[in-house]
This record gives structure tokens, C-alpha cells and sequence, in this order.
């Protein structure tokens, strides 16, 4: 006697694996693009030159004036209290209530390029490209720990669950090589940051937007390869019947935008078994490009291979990027509580090369005038430290005095916006809130943050929540 099968269980006796899931994809390069397809290439809002963005996070905090803000009357105070600082609140004006003393710059600045920008002897790659970077200064977060600060500058939002900037920006646009996922993510080889993958998910935007991480050793997507002994031609057969079932279920229900999207998912898992072990194998590359990316010493070798992946995501059309540098809170991040000194010639030393040869290598591909590129961190540090000096003195956390930079596309080489004051620890004038920057990575990248929205819990919501006015300082 037969009996009737549901046909979720069906499916799950059916088929073999997310790499058996996108059988049809073998033909995608041939058929149209489904048009519903959350990602389907989608026009900008203006005309901008990026097509693609690569966002460099440094986890912990980088102190800003031990890098790339130059404060000489810092160096005056170091061993001695800061002087009262008029109309400070919240927990910065907390810990200078407390006994405290500045810690002035160990490291030599020197200007650089024609911009004549200040440079930390820290970043001696980087500083031969200065003409090309555009500065921020005084960016402002709305929470001093680690974790929501974090979320603040990669989601928006301080609180979980919102989508992060890849995300909105592979909505925003789509995606351009259809055999592999527009948004790209790549950890520290030595771990995860603070809120772990909460720092690349869609949030409440479709599950097609979050970010996909690539590993640092052995399969580059787990999960992605079909189990043994399935073939070619028996994942094409149950993948069409798949296709054929979902498709058949989906026109009864139109709409159906999650469905919509595991077919348009399956498609592309397939198409990444071929795309993606290529795209990550580097053994090929030249040898002089991986010395270029400081393959070839083992302090440069970790962020030097995150670097050489995104360049290669790049040219294969690759929309966003996420390269993480820095593992939670402790000696693999930027958290210099202790021996600043001696932190910052260690992480400087992990990233300046790399991230210096990947503008080079963009620039001379032709690839940075279609490239944004974005160096963050959650915070800023403190120019004091509280109690005594000790024998290695540290920083304490910053969020009114966050340093960012950017380059390629349309932004404005040598352009600077915001100014923190003398002694780095707050921005002059209007303070910059976090908000303002990503409205400018959204309007770089052509789109804009008031039409960017997405109706979510009764409302429509965008990455800036409340709206945020681009910095048109930096962008040429």
C-alpha cells in the first residue's frame, strides 16, 4: 500500500548536501536572470565610480595618536594630569575624575606626500600613500565597550540583530559575478572578532545578504563540496527536480520572496564549487606579488594573505568585503590597556604592508578607481591612562575620537573632515557620529541612505536608523 510522503521529509531523503543544491546551476551562465533574484544587479541611486568595497577592520581600538594623528602638546603632559576639559560627559569624563596621567606618543611622526600629512613611524608602508587616502577624524560611537561598539560601526546599531554594512550595500546593488556570493568575509587566521559573525549578518534583510566566510586552512567554504561518490550528472537530475518541486510550490504562492531566495541560493552553491577553491588557491600568484603582500614573513603572512583574497574577490567581481584584522580582546587586538608601545609595533607591523600592497596592487591593475577601500576600528584610545605611568603604560577605551580613512573610488585623496583637539580626546566643534560615515561609504558607492530602506517591524529602516549627512569633504 502506498503511503503519501510530506514533502519536507521527501526533500530531506532526496538530496545530498548544500553542495547538491543548485544542480540547475550548471546551466545558470545560460538562462536569464530570475527576476526575482534578491541578487540580481541593481542600478545606484547616482552615479559613483565604486563598484565594489573593501572594509578593513582593526578589533580592539587602534590608538589614533599613535598613528595618524600627530599631537605635540600630548608629548608636553605625558607623566601629568590632563588640565579640566570643560562640558565632557558620560564615562570619558568619568575616568578623568579619577587620578590619571597623559601617556605622550612613544613614536616619531613625519609628513608625507604632497598632502603633507602627519604619519606615525608606525606606518611606513602606508605613508607612501597618503596622497591617495582620505581622513575622518573625531568619529563618534554611541557606547565605550567593546561589543556594542563593534556593532556601532559594522551594523549601525549598537544593539544586535540589525543588518551589517555588506548587507545593506549587496541589497543596495546586487551582486556581479553570479558564481559566488556578493558579500565576503575574511577573520584574523588566529580567530574570531568580539560578536562574532553578528559583525557580517543580514540582520533582519534576507538570509541572501549576510556575509560568507571564507577559512583561513582546508575547504575555503565548509559544507560547500557534495558527499562522496555523487556525481555530476545525479546532482544535475535531483537538482532540476528540486528546482522543478520549489517552483511549482512558489507559483501557487506568489509571492514568496524566502523561497525565491533558496532557489536563487541553491543555484549559487553549485556554481561555487568550481568558482570558489580557484578564487582562493594563491599558489599561483607571482612571487614578487606575495612578497609585495609580505607572504614571505610570518608577522605580514596572516592579514598579507586576508589582503591578496580580497584584491582576487575583487577583480572576480566580488561586491563587498570584509577583511577582519585582531582576535576578540586580548594580545591578538588592538586593546593596549597595557604597553601601548609594544602593542602598536606589533599589530602595525601585522597590517601596514599588506594593506599598503593591497592599494598598490589595486592601483596598478586599474581596479582602485572601481575599489572603495575602508580602514576602521570600534573606538579611538584615551591620552591618559588611569593611575600612574608604570613602566608600560597603556590606553583606556575612546568612542568621541575614532580615526577612519578611505581611498579609491570617488574619494578625495589628501581630504581630511573633523579635527580632534590638542590632546586627541574629543573632536572640535560638531562630532561626527558614526552615522555620517556610513552614509558616506553608502553615497560612495551610489547609494543613498534616505531611498536605502527596507520596511522591518511596522517600519521602513536604513543603516543610519535616523538619516546621516555625507561627508562631502572627502569625496571628489
Amino acid at each position: 500500500m502506498m503511503h503519501a510522503v510530506p514533502r519536507r521529509q521527501f526533500l530531506n531523503q532526496a538530496f545530498n548536501g548544500i553542495g547538491a543544491l543548485a544542480l540547475s546551476g550548471m546551466m545558470a551562465d545560460q538562462l536569464a536572470a530570475d527576476p526575482r533574484d534578491p541578487q540580481a544587479i541593481q542600478p545606484q541611486h547616482h552615479p559613483r565610480r565604486a563598484k565594489h568595497c573593501i572594509f578593513l577592520f582593526m578589533q580592539g581600538g587602534v590608538s589614533q595618536m599613535d598613528s595618524f594623528e600627530y599631537k605635540p602638546e600630548l608629548q608636553k603632559l605625558h607623566g601629568k594630569p590632563l588640565l579640566r576639559v570643560p562640558d565632557l560627559r558620560g564615562e570619558l569624563q568619568g575616568r578623568l575624575d579619577f587620578p590619571h596621567v597623559c601617556v605622550g606618543s612613544p613614536f616619531k611622526f613625519k609628513k608625507h606626500g604632497e598632502s603633507g600629512r602627519f604619519v606615525s613611524e608606525l606606518f611606513p608602508h602606508l605613508a607612501e600613500h597618503v596622497d591617495d587616502l582620505a581622513f575622518v577624524h573625531g568619529i563618534q560611537t554611541d557606547n565605550q565597550n567593546h561589543g556594542p561598539s563593534t556593532l556601532h560601526v559594522t551594523t549601525g546599531s549598537q544593539f544586535p540583530g540589525s543588518p551589517s554594512v555588506g548587507s545593506w550595500v549587496s541589497y543596495g546593488l546586487g551582486t556581479i559575478n553570479r558564481d559566488m556570493p556578493s558579500y565576503m568575509v575574511i577573520q584574523d587566521p588566529r580567530g574570531a572578532p568580539v560578536n562574532g559573525a553578528a559583525v557580517w549578518a543580514n540582520g533582519y534583510l534576507p538570509a541572501a545578504y549576510q556575509g560568507t566566510l571564507l577559512r583561513a586552512d582546508g575547504p575555503p567554504i565548509l559544507n560547500l563540496q557534495p558527499p562522496a561518490g555523487v556525481s555530476h550528472a545525479q546532482q544535475r537530475s535531483e537538482l532540476d527536480a528540486l528546482r522543478w518541486l520549489n517552483r511549482e510550490h512558489l507559483q501557487a504562492r506568489e509571492p514568496a520572496d524566502e523561497l525565491s531566495a533558496r532557489i536563487n541560493a541553491y543555484e549559487l552553491a553549485f556554481r561555487m564549487q568550481t568558482a570558489a577553491p580557484a578564487l582562493v588557491d594563491i599558489s599561483r600568484e607571482p612571487e614578487h606579488i606575495r612578497r609585495l603582500y609580505g607572504l614571505d614573513n610570518a608577522a605580514t603572512a596572516g592579514f598579507g594573505r586576508q589582503c591578496l583574497l580580497a584584491r582576487r574577490l575583487v577583480e572576480s567581481g566580488v561586491r563587498y568585503t570584509l577583511l577582519v584584522h585582531g582576535v576578540q580582546i586580548g594580545g591578538h587586538s588592538w586593546d593596549d590597556h597595557g604597553n601601548v608601545k609594544g602593542g602598536m609595533i606589533k599589530h602595525s607591523r601585522e597590517v601596514d604592508q599588506p594593506v599598503a600592497a593591497l592599494l598598490a596592487d589595486l592601483k596598478q591593475r586599474g581596479l582602485l578607481q572601481d575599489t572603495l577601500v575602508v580602514w576602521a576600528s570600534e573606538m579611538g584610545r584615551t591620552p591618559f591612562r588611569n593611575g600612574g605611568l608604570g613602566n608600560n603604560p597603556g590606553r583606556e577605551h575612546n568612542s568621541q575620537a575614532l580615526t577612519m580613512w578611505m581611498a579609491g573610488g570617488d574619494v578625495r585623496g589628501g581630504a581630511t573632515a573633523g579635527q580632534t583637539d590638542d590632546f586627541s580626546l574629543r573632536s572640535v566643534g560638531e562630532p561626527i557620529p558614526i552615522r555620517n560615515v556610513h552614509a558616506t561609504i553608502l553615497d560612495l558607492m551610489g547609494l543613498d541612505d534616505e531611498q536605502l530602506r527596507y520596511l522591518h517591524a511596522g517600519r521602513y529602516r536604513q543603516l543610519t536608523d535616523i538619516g546621516g549627512e555625507v561627508l562631502t569633504e572627502v569625496i571628489g
